[in-house]
This record gives C-alpha cells, structure tokens and sequence, in this order.
C-alpha cells in the first residue's frame, strides 16, 4: 500500500516537472520568430549619420570609459555588469549573459566602444578588436530559444510519457520501470540539448548546427529507450542493478 502511494507522488511529481517543462518550451517557441527578425532588422540597420538624441535604429558607436566591472563571480543568480562613462560623465550600467571575452578583461579606466541600438548598448568592444554581446543585444538569441525548446520539449514529452506510464502501471514492475527507463531517458535528451546549445555558442555555430548535432544523440537515445523499455517488460533486465538508473 505504502509503496503504491510513493510510486504514485513520484509520477505526480514527474508529471508537474513535464508540465512546467513543455510550458516553458512552449514560451520559447513562440519567442523565436520575434527573436529572428530583430536580429534581422540589427544585422541590417546602417550607421547612424550623427549623434541620435533619441532612441534609433541606426547603430552609433560611442566610446566609453571603464568605471567599474563585477563579474559576481560566486553570487548564483548574478550576471556580470559594467559601469561605463561617457565623456561628459553620464554614467550607463550594462550586463552581461557571460564573462567572456570582453568584460572579464576590463579594469577600470579602460577604453571600450558600446555599439548603441534603439537607445541601448548592445555590444561592448575592447581595443584588441574583441567583441562581445550585452544582455540587450539581439545576437544569438534565436539560437539561444531554439536550443531551450528542444531541450524543454524532449525533457517535458517524455516525462509526461513516464509519468503517465507509471501513474496507470502502479504497482506493476515491470511497467514501472520501463516507465522510469522513458524518463531518465527524457532527462538525458534534454541535457544533450543544452550541452549542444552550448557548444554552438561558443564555437559561434549557425543555428542549424544545434539540430544537426542534437539530432543523432536524440535517435541514440530514443533508441536505447526501446531497447531498455522491451528488456523491462520482458524482466531481462538485471534486478542487481542500481536502482537510482531506473527509479526517480
């Protein structure tokens, strides 16, 4: 009885992980179009003819004065940022989505170039010619959506799948853990999506490099699912096992 009530919380709490998981994944699809055409429309935009005094869509490239940069190297949660001057001493606070190459190099009284877009700095250059993309810049980010989805869709899916499989099979061997086998597989799809997103982003791969790679280790593993699915219905799969392969 005991063990039936912890098998069901278990899928209960597997099933509100796929939710939120393809919620989220959802969210991020819809974001994609949107992310694409306004990398479109930076990659496009001229050069600004004269200082803007409001915000454009041209680009300026203004040079800026280093006041200080925080990495937040050991406080979780916390993107690095920069305080940078203007030569009339307005003062701009810019973040970052990493450290590298650029703002972990900075040292206060650095000479840097913000490249200004619709009244934002959305990329910082260094006097060695290095670059790199704030928060605010449109770079990337339609990979940085497609990689989520996948990753939040191949977790959610087949989790839903396990946990709805467990949730029916309760008190049933057999199907339980061929249940458990879908969803540890579901987690390794999704880890493999974020480990191929963050591949591509630091080899500055086109965005059509994240299915092509994600694509076969998504078939590797689906079909080491069915493999390990078959071998625990048919109960060939070693009982010695340890049971946190197969078991939440």
């Amino acid at each position: 009885m005991r063990s039936g009530r912890q098998d069901g919380l278990r899928a209960g709490a597997w099933l509100l992980l796929a939710v939120l998981a393809v919620g989220g994944g959802a969210a991020m699809a819809y974001e994609i179009p949107g992310a694409l055409e306004r990398e479109r429309e930076y990659r496009a935009a001229p050069a600004c003819a004269s200082v803007p005094v409001v915000a454009s869509g041209c680009l300026w490239k203004q040079e800026f004065t280093v006041r200080k940069a925080d990495l937040h190297r050991g406080k979780k949660g916390d993107p690095p940022e920069a305080e940078l001057l203007l030569p009339s001493g307005k003062q701009w606070d810019v973040t970052f989505p990493q450290t590298d190459p650029v703002v972990s190099e900075m040292e206060p009284g650095d000479k840097v170039v913000g490249v200004i877009w619709h009244g934002q700095v959305v990329e910082v250059r260094d006097t060695a010619g290095q670059r790199q993309q704030t928060y605010a810049g449109p770079v990337g980010w339609p990979e940085d959506r497609f990689g989520g989805t996948l990753a939040c869709f191949s977790f959610g899916l087949t989790a839903l799948v396990g946990g709805l499989w467990a949730l029916f099979a309760r008190g049933n061997r057999r199907h339980g853990r061929a249940a458990a086998v879908v969803r540890w597989h579901g987690v390794g799809l999704g880890a493999a999506a974020i480990l191929t997103l963050w591949a591509q982003a630091a080899n500055d791969w086109p965005m059509w490099a994240i299915p092509a790679i994600w694509g076969p280790v998504a078939l590797l593993l689906l079909a080491s699912m069915v493999a390990f699915c078959v071998a625990a219905l048919r109960d060939d799969l070693d009982d010695d096992t340890p049971a946190t392969v197969y078991s939440p």
